[in-house]
């Protein structure tokens, strides 16, 4: 527990003093309303012409269970893009606050932190992928309002040490992200059961991974109740839109079929990993608790060219932070991983 955590000194003054739009929908909620008359909607019944639920309740009330966490603890938004905006929007006063990340980590956090002009520093990695607590308290001042933590991490696609982000929970006086958008393919206990222990907490899940559906862009954060209500009051009346909150409902209903895809691919990341260890263009294949891995290749940029011109996409992170000549390989199908080694074991160096 974080004894020294105050919310509302974190939370920027003109969001604690904003009066949120109130939606039709919230206006008579808990009512059972028979004539809706007040929304200026089409009145001829589509499936589509009226607005949707802005709190996506009925599928809080089923993912809860599932995730472990209560429906007052969760926000959905358009991906997590939303989710990750939302805490610059709440919490970072622009030109003023900063917040801290590790570096290499997932590209959005930054890019929002630009969008919203706040001043967003990095801290590198070591040679295993791994970061100290100590070195992110250290680039920390008193207009720290975030750090952002990704695990398993992207790009790198490893889980990082859970005792050293407990450390930052438990130190850190401003909210502490931890993105588990590829938690589902890992050993890892998951940070959203602990809620209720670390109040400056919130946790990022996704549809878009193991769920299967990136195309409806719903992400997830699980936070106290407190935060969540901030969100709530800073985000777009009907953010989720209808058909979206459906196809969840949809997926969730057939659950089992994710957890035999699951297994496929943890099938498929061990075997692919071996195989590709073990081709010519091959330095190195780093450790996984992801849906994909990071290798270091011998020319990165001509190899990804080559695959590029015989229609196979992977991640060309040659630029990136600590990954030089690194290519990242999303886990495929089975044909997919045949035709990627195939096309692999044909390249002229």
């Amino acid at each position: 527990m974080n004894k020294e955590f105050n919310l509302n000194e974190l939370v920027r003054k003109n969001i604690l003093a904003l009066k949120p739009y109130s939606s039709a929908r919230n206006e008579y909620a808990g009512k059972t309303a028979r004539v809706c008359i007040d929304a200026n909607e089409n009145p001829f019944d589509t499936n589509i012409n009226r607005y949707p639920d802005p709190l996506q309740l009925e599928l809080k009330s089923l993912i809860a269970p599932m995730k472990g966490v209560r429906e007052s603890q969760i926000f959905f938004g358009n991906g997590s893009d939303e989710a990750i905006d939302l805490v610059y929007r709440v919490f970072c006063e622009p030109r003023l606050d900063n917040v801290v990340a590790i570096d290499p980590t997932y590209g959005m956090y930054e890019v929002c932190a630009n969008i919203n002009d706040v001043e967003y520093r990095k801290v590198q990695l070591d040679e295993h992928y791994q970061f100290k607590a100590v070195d992110l308290l250290n680039a920390c001042d008193n207009h720290t309002k975030a750090i952002f933590i990704c695990s398993p991490n992207n790009p790198t696609g490893n889980d990082l040490q859970r005792e050293e982000m407990e450390k930052l929970l438990e130190q850190f006086k401003g909210i502490v992200v931890i993105d588990e958008a590829y938690s589902d393919f890992s050993q890892q206990r998951p940070f959203r059961t602990e809620i209720d222990k670390y109040p400056n907490l919130i946790v990022f899940n996704t549809f878009s991974k193991a769920w299967g559906s990136a195309a409806i862009r719903l992400g997830m954060a699980f936070a106290s109740e407190e935060i969540i209500g901030y969100y709530n009051k800073v985000k777009y009346p009907y953010n989720v839109n209808k058909l979206t909150q459906q196809q969840a409902k949809e997926v969730l209903a057939n659950s089992a079929e994710m957890h035999k895809q699951l297994v496929l691919v943890l099938e498929e990341r061990q075997t692919l990993m071996k195989a590709f260890s073990e081709l010519p263009i091959c330095c190195q294949v780093y450790p996984s608790d992801a849906n994909f891995f990071l290798a270091k290749v011998t020319d990165a940029n001509r190899i990804y060219s080559y695959l590029v011109d015989r229609g196979i996409i992977v991640r060309n992170r040659n630029r990136i932070t600590l990954c030089n000549n690194c290519l990242r390989i999303t886990i495929g199908t089975k044909q997919d991983n045949t035709e990627l080694l195939s096309a692999l074991r044909q390249y002229k160096q």
